[in-house]
């Protein structure tokens, strides 16, 4: 059930896309209560849910690839490359024009799946909120691993089960094969039901994802890889203070953590279990 301004929320088809209609009769016809501040934070909710998962089948089609930190490549006229494989924004180019390039010029871009996840974040970002707070926001952006700026102010929590779409999960492969170290395991964007984006493997279901990290195992091993239960989405209450025409006002460090979640901040960094 679904409830704004803690009033329960009555839905008209006819103000939502076919992508938010369909997963908000979803929640509403669930025992668990999904509680807005207002219809100004679930709009947002919802539409930054919609570009994250635009970003992820965007970047799945744009001609980037796989690749170690070692091997790692991206786009001079935009980044710098440094010696662990991260991409370091150029002093000339703002975080919106380098996000916005590896989706253009997806061939000059190789990196691996942790990096892939964290760049569609911010696509997913940069297609919902004003362009100048992006750029103000994620000024010196450096892309490598799990860094991530904290303005991103990702949320974790248990509970896979009830991931929606734009959610990060990970499927944990335990028994990989010390030769093939790069599939230990698959972070990904939940798309729809049982539906994921994962780089390096491409879009596909979770059984499909769960068949190849078992291709490389430690030889003759019966442990299967698995999709593990925690779930991380951006603060999307936060965030939606710089959406177009939002007239949001939320001090900075205010925003609440909600019962079961666990706000998660290490710096500017953070990491994902494996």
């Amino acid at each position: 059930m679904i409830i704004v301004a803690n009033q329960p929320l009555d839905l008209v088809p006819t103000h939502w896309s076919s992508f938010e209609w369909h997963w908000l009769q979803q929640l509403q016809n669930r025992p668990t209560l999904y509680s807005y501040q207002s219809m100004d934070h679930l709009q947002f909710e919802w539409k930054l849910r919609a570009s994250l998962v635009e970003a992820a089948e965007g970047l799945d089609a744009s001609g980037v690839s796989f690749a170690s930190f070692e091997k790692s490549r991206c786009n001079p006229a935009y980044w710098n490359l440094n010696n662990e494989g991260g991409f370091e924004l150029k002093p000339n180019v703002t975080p919106a024009d380098g996000i916005r390039d590896i989706w253009k010029n997806g061939s000059l871009y190789a990196f691996e799946c942790a990096t892939a996840t964290v760049i569609v974040l911010y696509g997913g970002v940069l297609g919902s909120i004003r362009e100048e707070a992006f750029n103000s926001l994620f000024r010196n952006l450096l892309l490598y691993d799990w860094h991530y700026d904290s303005d991103l102010r990702l949320t974790e929590k248990n509970g896979s089960h009830t991931a929606l779409p734009g959610d990060v999960l990970y499927f944990k492969n335990p028994d990989v094969s010390s030769e093939t170290p790069e599939w230990q395991g698959e972070n990904t964007i939940m798309l729809r039901e049982d539906l994921y984006y994962g780089h390096g493997i491409g879009i596909a279901s979770g059984g499909q994802i769960i068949r190849t990290l078992n291709q490389f195992r430690t030889p003759g091993s019966r442990v299967t890889a698995y999709l593990m239960d925690n779930v991380i989405y951006p603060d999307f209450y936060y965030l939606s203070r710089f959406a177009e025409n939002s007239d949001i006002n939320i001090p900075a460090g205010s925003t609440p953590v909600l019962p079961g979640q666990l706000y998660v901040r290490v710096g500017g960094s953070r990491y994902l279990r494996t």
